[in-house]
C-alpha cells in the first residue's frame, strides 16, 4: 500500500459497488471529503428485465430505464453513459471497488498484479460476490488501464478482532488455510463509526456500541473503544443473522443430513442457504420485510418470518452486549433498521433489562435518537453510505494522481 498523503485527486472518482446481482454505482468529486455528482444502480442483472436507474447530486431528479445485461461486465456500457456529462466537466482519476472479501488485507489496496493474484486465490471464499468483482476491476483495466484502482475491503473492518473472536472452532490445520471468522458490513460500518464521532456526544464513540446493519443482507458488529470485538458473520456472509434469501447461522450436520435423504450436493446446499432461506425460506412468499409485514396478520407463515428475525437480532445484541460487558450506544441502520419502525421496536421489546427502552413516538418518526430521554442506552437510526467511505478510502490512499 502507498503512503497516503493529505492531498486528494483532482478530477472524479467512481464507485463500483457489486451485488450477487445487482451493480450500485456512485460518482464523487474528488476531495477529502468527497462530493457525490451521482448515484445509480443496475438491478436483476443477467434477467431479460434489467433495469437502471441514476440519480443527479445537483438536482435530485430520477431517471429510469430497462437495459438486458448478460453479466456485472455488460452492465460498463449503460453505466457509463449515465456518468458521460458529469464527467466532461470533471474527467475520471481513480476507480474505487467495494470488494466482499479481502482475506489477509486489513486495509484499502491499490490494484497491482499481486492483489489480483490474491484476490484469485480468494475465489471460492466467496463465490456469491468475489468472480464479478474481479472481473469488473479487469473490465475497467482494460477500459482505463493509466488509472489507479483501489480495492476496498468489506472484511478490513474486523481484521483487528481479538484472536479468541477469530478462531473457528475446527481442526487448527484449517487456520494455517485461512479459514478463520471475518466478518462483513466493515464498510457500512466504518462509515457510521466515522458518522458517530461526528454526530454523537462527547467521548460516545469510545463506548460500547452494537451496530445493526439490517437489509437484504444482516449482521451486526460489536465495538468498544473504537475498535471491533465481535460480529456475527463469520468465514462467509451467509453466518449469523437470518437474512432476506441466506439462512444464517445452521447446524453443520444439516449437510450431511441432506447428503444422505435428499443426495443434495455441496453446491445445491450452497444455493439453498445463500438464495431459497431466510426471510423468503421461511415465509414461502417474499425475501422484502415490507411485504412480509403487509401479510402477516393474514399469512401465519410471514409472522413467523418475522417474529424469527426480530427473536434472532434481539439474541444476537445480548451476545454481543455479554463480549462487550455492557452497552451504551445500539444503532440500527441499512434498509430494515433504517426504514422499519415496527422491526426495530419489536427487536427492542424485552432488551428492558439491557436498559434499552424506545421512546415510541420518536421510533415512529424515524428521529436521529429514538431512545427514552435520559435512559443510559442509547439508541440510534443512523443513514449508511458504503460509497461515501470508498470514495474517501480512496483519495486518502491515492493521493494527488496524475491525470
Amino acid at each position: 500500500m502507498t503512503e497516503s498523503t493529505t492531498a486528494s485527486p483532482a478530477g472524479s472518482i467512481v464507485v463500483i459497488n457489486g451485488g450477487s446481482s445487482t451493480l450500485k454505482f456512485a460518482l464523487f468529486q474528488a476531495s477529502a471529503s468527497p462530493v457525490r455528482e451521482l448515484s445509480g444502480s443496475i438491478d436483476r442483472i443477467g434477467t431479460p428485465n434489467g433495469t437502471i436507474t441514476w440519480v443527479r447530486g445537483d438536482t435530485g431528479t430520477a431517471e429510469h430505464r430497462r437495459i438486458t445485461a448478460s453479466d456485472h461486465v455488460a452492465c460498463l456500457e449503460p453505466l457509463l453513459a449515465c456518468i458521460k456529462d458529469p464527467l466532461a466537466q470533471n474527467p475520471l482519476v481513480a476507480i474505487g471497488h467495494r470488494v466482499v472479501h479481502g482475506g489477509r488485507y486489513r486495509e484499502p489496496q491499490l490494484v497491482t498484479p499481486a492483489v489480483m493474484e490474491e484476490l484469485q486465490r480468494l475465489r471460492g471464499y466467496d463465490p456469491e460476490h468475489l468472480p464479478a468483482e474481479i472481473e469488473l476491476i479487469r473490465e475497467f483495466g482494460r477500459r482505463y488501464p493509466h488509472l489507479p484502482q483501489v480495492a476496498c475491503f468489506d472484511t478490513a473492518f474486523h481484521s483487528n478482532m481479538p484472536r479468541v473472536a477469530r478462531l473457528l472452532p475446527i481442526p487448527r490445520r484449517y487456520e494455517k488455510a485461512g479459514l478463520q471468522r471475518y466478518g462483513f458490513h466493515g464498510l457500512s460500518y466504518a462509515f457510521l463509526m466515522r458518522e458517530l464521532e461526528r454526530v454523537g456526544v462527547p467521548h460516545e464513540v469510545k463506548g460500547r456500541i452494537v451496530l445493526a446493519h439490517l437489509g437484504n443482507g444482516a449482521s451486526m458488529a460489536a465495538i468498544k473503544d473504537g475498535k471491533a470485538v465481535d460480529t456475527t458473520m463469520s468465514f462467509t456472509p451467509t453466518s449469523g443473522l437470518p437474512m432476506s434469501r441466506r439462512s444464517g447461522d445452521l447446524d453443520p450436520g444439516l449437510v450431511a443430513y441432506l447428503a444422505r435423504t435428499e443426495g443434495m450436493s455441496a453446491d445445491q446446499f450452497h444455493k439453498m442457504v445463500n438464495s431459497e432461506s431466510g426471510l423468503l425460506g421461511i415465509s414461502e412468499t417474499s425475501s422484502d420485510m415490507r411485504d412480509l409485514l403487509k401479510q402477516e396478520q393474514h399469512d401465519p407463515r410471514a409472522a413467523e418470518a418475522i417474529a424469527l428475525f426480530c427473536y434472532q437480532a434481539k439474541k444476537w445484541i445480548g451476545a454481543l452486549t455479554a463480549a462487550l460487558g455492557g452497552l451504551d450506544t445500539l444503532v440500527f441502520t441499512a434498509g430494515i433498521g433504517g426504514h422499519s419502525p415496527a422491526i426495530r421496536a419489536r427487536i427492542c421489546d424485552g432488551l428492558e433489562f439491557l436498559d434499552v427502552v424506545l421512546d415510541t413516538a420518536r421510533n415512529e418518526a424515524g428521529e436521529p435518537v429514538i431512545s427514552k430521554e435520559g435512559g443510559k442506552v442509547t439508541v440510534r437510526v443512523m443513514h449508511t453510505d458504503e460509497e461515501s467511505e470508498i470514495a474517501r478510502s480512496v483519495s486518502e490512499l491515492l493521493g494527488e494522481p496524475k491525470r
